[in-house]
């Protein structure tokens, strides 16, 4: 128990410092944000209590908030993206991936199960993030542009990871 604290705490200040650090410093076009940062979300256990995944979300992007210095924005889109992750997880997930820790991975679930999942929660985070950034229905679909974009960028970036650095996990 102690150790996957630990390996929780660890891979969240690792993808923080590689949101801050590299993603951020990615000269793309203004319609390309990434946020590789929403994958510390994604990978939490399926089995885990709904109000911890809220309260995960909720420090995740109070962590982000404090580095962007956009009060609320990454809170209320992790929140959100943390909220719904539970209705679809319920629908997607099977009744043995309850009973178990299994993670919402590549390894455990397979690409295509996991490239749906990423894609619905990123966009559902994106969505929320740029449509309350502009705080308007002014320029939607120039919006909508940077919502699909910055998803489907993501969620790439976010597939390599997977593929690269995590490992398929015991079950317990």
């Amino acid at each position: 128990m102690i150790i996957d604290l630990l390996t929780y705490i660890a891979r969240f200040v690792l993808l923080i410092l590689l949101q801050l650090l590299v993603v951020n410093n990615l000269e793309l076009t203004t319609y390309i944000n990434p946020f590789i940062y929403i994958i510390f979300i994604l990978s939490l256990p399926v089995n885990m209590k709904p109000w911890i995944v809220l309260i995960v979300s909720f420090f995740t992007g109070l962590v982000m908030d404090s580095f962007y210095s956009t009060p609320g924005l990454h809170m209320g889109a992790t929140i959100f993206m943390g909220y719904l992750r539970g209705f679809y997880l319920r629908i997607a997930a099977n009744k043995e991936d309850f009973e178990t820790s299994v993670s919402p991975s590549i390894a455990d679930k397979g690409i295509v199960w996991f490239l749906v999942y990423a894609l619905t929660l990123t966009l559902s985070h994106h969505l929320f993030l740029f449509f309350f950034e502009v705080y308007s229905f002014f320029e939607f679909f120039r919006t909508l542009l940077r919502i699909t974009s910055s998803a489907l960028f993501s969620v790439l970036l976010i597939v390599i990871g997977e593929l690269l650095f995590f490992r398929k996990t015991k079950t317990r």
